[in-house]
């Protein structure tokens, strides 16, 4: 029943999460909305982690079966995608160089505002 509880609420942040994403007029996906809103949830203690801990790590555990869907998607629109292979590849690596760039500069960022914190 614990896990059920958990998944409801979840469930429940990922509802309000489309319902913004349909009222606010913004280029943002509604699972980034869950997901703040959760996040803010979460830091704030409107939600304590051990409401929805256990259901969370079995999501990601489960997560790499999500992506069938999509792998599927793609090999099925394999025809239409050919004439733009190349700025594909070119597209996915750009963006993942910047990626990593970013979350390893906020990684620093990060550990610098630990580390001040600390000395304190």
């Amino acid at each position: 029943m614990k896990y059920i509880i958990q998944f409801e609420i979840i469930l429940a942040i990922s509802l309000v999460g489309e319902l913004l994403n349909r009222l606010i007029p913004l280029p943002i996906p509604a699972s980034i909305y869950g997901m703040a809103i959760l996040f803010t949830a979460l830091c704030t203690g409107l939600i304590k982690l051990s409401a929805v801990k256990e259901t969370g790590k079995f999501l990601i555990y489960i997560m790499p079966m999500m992506f069938i869907p999509a792998a599927v998607g793609l090999i099925e629109t394999w025809e239409a995608m050919q004439d733009f292979i190349v700025a594909i590849i070119v597209i996915s690596i750009v963006s993942t160089i910047l990626v990593m760039a970013a979350a390893g500069h906020m990684t620093q960022i990060i550990l610098k505002f630990k580390g001040k914190e600390e000395k304190k």
